[in-house]
């Protein structure tokens, strides 16, 4: 399924349409070229907050998280914050926490989410995460090797539940460095080795500890509903061999996250319709084919709920043989560097007939790799000064922002009925001096 097939498509005399699936739901074409996003002008946005600014469409986030309740309604939501951790946004959300730091507990604590609804993640954590998730009293711990095992029976407050991390050993199909649940990788206990079972019967042998169920992610963007259904078919065998060899029922299987969306024209959208039919649908099989009680269901997603309510807005700062040079780059987005994403943009602000021709757009850091979309289709007329929008910003930009070059980093602006308000605010030159000590 394409987007074009998902969404009608949208257009005001004169301007190209707007690229169906890639932009918040209450993107409008405004005239003189402009947008509006929360019936906020993101012109005049730009104006007022400066550039780069990040901005969120509340509306679009608010739908995708309805959406999710009504396709998974038995189970248990858990944004996966290290998408996008900032409290408004966990506020607009009430779902379950996934953390993985002690920064990401306190930022979940801070926006008021109940201890028992933070899960503690990561492959390694360290005594300082340890202790806040003990002082925040978290609900649940997913213990991702043996010696976390040993540290969390030594250390951790009597009855604390425990998740084990499986490698399901299923290949989502994603590019190599967002895929996790292949086996080679850092995550977790291999399925098919045999460690994971061992790993559940080490946190049932400790008196201090209880085991909550198990928990796999098969990474980032995925695409192919048949990869979860598997899952769900090998970690239901796993829940089977528990009972089996412990005579212990496990009533929590977490799936991870990993949805993905769509960043460029053409791209496939995730068909959460048909996850929700498959996913439940091949647990309740599978159970019943071993005899098991179905488990509570948990999903981690991240990005899914985010990434298409953000937007970024840059100033153009050069032009020059194929390149438009803007006032951000990596320090605000290193997705394109790290691994290769892929992004459109958008001329805003002006009304142009020129013909379009396709550019690399170049961010203002002083690296070579510092490039944020290739073969982008602006027009011919481009110039310093106008006004770019990049859709598909909500998700890992925030998130994995730098001070490289010590550029501060961007402000990040909810949107919704045409109030701007904002959620982080832009860094200062004294911020970034703050913690410099020489």
């Amino acid at each position: 399924m394409t987007l074009a097939e998902v969404l009608p498509s949208v257009g005001l005399a004169g301007e190209p349409p707007l690229d169906e699936g890639l932009w918040p739901r209450t993107t409008r074409l405004a005239g003189g070229g402009d947008l509006t996003c929360g019936g906020v002008s993101l012109s005049r946005l730009a104006a007022r907050f400066g550039t780069p600014v990040q901005v969120l469409d509340e509306t679009e986030i608010r739908h995708r998280a309805h959406l999710l309740r009504a396709a998974f309604p038995g189970a248990e939501i858990a944004f996966a914050t290290k998408a996008l951790p900032v409290r408004g946004v966990l506020r607009l959300l009430d779902f379950s926490a996934d953390v993985c730091s002690a920064g990401e507990i306190a930022m979940a604590r801070s926006a008021g989410v109940p201890g028992e609804r933070i899960l503690v993640h990561g492959n390694v954590k360290t005594p300082e995460d340890l202790k806040a998730a003990f002082t925040a009293r978290a609900g649940r711990i997913v213990a991702d090797s043996a010696d976390e095992i040993d540290q969390l029976a030594a250390l951790a407050p009597a009855g604390q539940r425990v998740l084990v991390r499986v490698t399901p050993g299923v290949d989502a199909h994603t590019h190599r460095a967002l895929a996790t649940a292949v086996e080679g990788q850092k995550f977790g206990f291999s399925l098919a080795s045999g460690a994971a079972l061992d790993a559940v019967g080490r946190v049932l042998a400790q008196p201090g500890l209880r085991a909550a169920g198990l928990h796999c992610h098969l990474g980032s963007q995925v695409r192919d509903t048949a990869a979860y259904a598997e899952a769900v078919r090998r970690m239901v065998h796993l829940l089977a061999q528990v009972r089996d060899r412990h005579g212990v029922t496990l009533d929590q299987l977490d799936l991870g996250g990993g949805f993905a969306v769509p960043y460029r024209p053409g791209e496939a959208v995730f068909d959460l319709t048909g996850a929700a039919r498959r996913i439940p649908s091949t647990l309740r099989l599978e159970c019943d084919h071993h005899r098991l009680p179905v488990p509570r269901l948990v999903l981690e997603p991240g990005r899914w709920l985010v990434a298409t309510a953000g937007i970024t807005l840059y100033r153009v700062a050069a032009v020059k043989s194929g390149f438009v040079a803007v006032d951000g780059g990596m320090s605000d987005n290193p997705r394109p560097a790290l691994y290769g994403a892929r992004y459109t943009a958008r001329l805003i602000g002006r009304h142009t007939k020129a013909p379009r021709r396709p550019v690399t757009i170049a961010g203002r850091h002083c690296e070579a790799g510092d490039v944020l979309a290739e073969d982008v289709p602006l027009p011919a007329d481009i110039r310093p000064g106008d006004l770019l929008a990049v859709p598909v910003s909500g998700a890992y930009h925030h998130a994995l922002a730098s001070n490289y070059n010590l550029v501060g980093r961007p402000p990040l602006v909810a949107l919704a009925e045409g109030i701007a308000r904002v959620l982080v605010r832009r860094e200062t030159e004294e911020d970034l001096l703050r913690r410099d000590l020489g």
